[in-house]
């Protein structure tokens, strides 16, 4: 039996498959199909987080090791995930450019989940050194801005991984103070639905990534027993 194609297969064929001159950030016009979206979401994240990296002023050991948390790269496919980061890295087009195709290439998801989903690995790499730079907030406050997500969806976001950001429990599940506890619990039970991974599988996040989720998911359910705890 044939063995699968690995993720990291798909990328490299992805990449070689372009014409000389097009560069990287070509490839989100061509990965749009259901069956191409893991490959697009982790040259997506690579990429982002390439550019990102710099944004503090240096690509650390750590932020480049962050890369292999989120993604588990076997060591026979360290080679493909090296030459989109390095692509990335000197690819003359900029950070804005890439946000603005790869919101285009989900343009047929109105949740927004997908996009949320490539946010958690972007804000895993920027923490990778333990530090959260200023740079690196309004990296990834502007590409949260080009994605189209609201506010409070990059507050949460931010309260997940930045250990000193203020946490609202009503944000982290998108709902307002005076909503009723029934409805509060229904945003609840959705979020816990959409963080499932059989549910992010389908929408295209690897498997190798599904356990970005993981933070995302202790969030949620503490914000839901701080605030059932407080109505009680």
């Amino acid at each position: 039996m044939m063995r699968p194609m690995s993720i990291w297969t798909r990328i490299a064929e992805a990449v070689s498959a372009l014409a000389a001159g097009e560069g990287l950030s070509a490839v989100f016009d061509k990965l749009r199909t259901p069956t191409e979206r893991s490959a697009a979401f982790a040259i997506a994240v690579i990429a982002l987080g390439a550019k990102m990296a710099k944004a503090d002023g240096q690509v650390t050991r750590d932020e480049v090791t962050a890369f292999r948390e989120v993604f588990a790269i076997p060591a026979s496919d360290e080679k493909n995930a090296a030459r989109i980061f390095n692509m990335a890295r000197t690819d003359i087009a900029g950070f804005e450019e890439y946000a603005h195709r790869i919101r285009a290439m989900y343009a047929d998801n109105t949740t927004g989940a997908p996009l949320c989903d490539l946010m958690e690995g972007l804000f895993h790499i920027a923490l990778a050194d333990g530090q959260y730079h200023p740079n690196e907030d309004q990296f990834l406050s502007r590409v949260a801005e080009i994605f189209g997500l609201e506010p409070r969806a990059f507050k949460r976001l931010r309260a997940q991984f930045v250990p000193d950001a203020q946490r609202d429990p009503y944000d982290v599940l998108g709902v307002d103070p005076g909503t009723p506890l029934p409805e509060i619990r229904k945003a609840w039970r959705d979020l816990v639905r959409e963080t499932h991974p059989d549910r992010m599988i389908a929408r295209g996040v690897p498997q190798e990534a599904v356990k970005l989720a993981e933070k995302r998911m202790i969030a949620i359910n503490t914000a839901w027993d701080d605030i059932e705890q407080a109505r009680k």
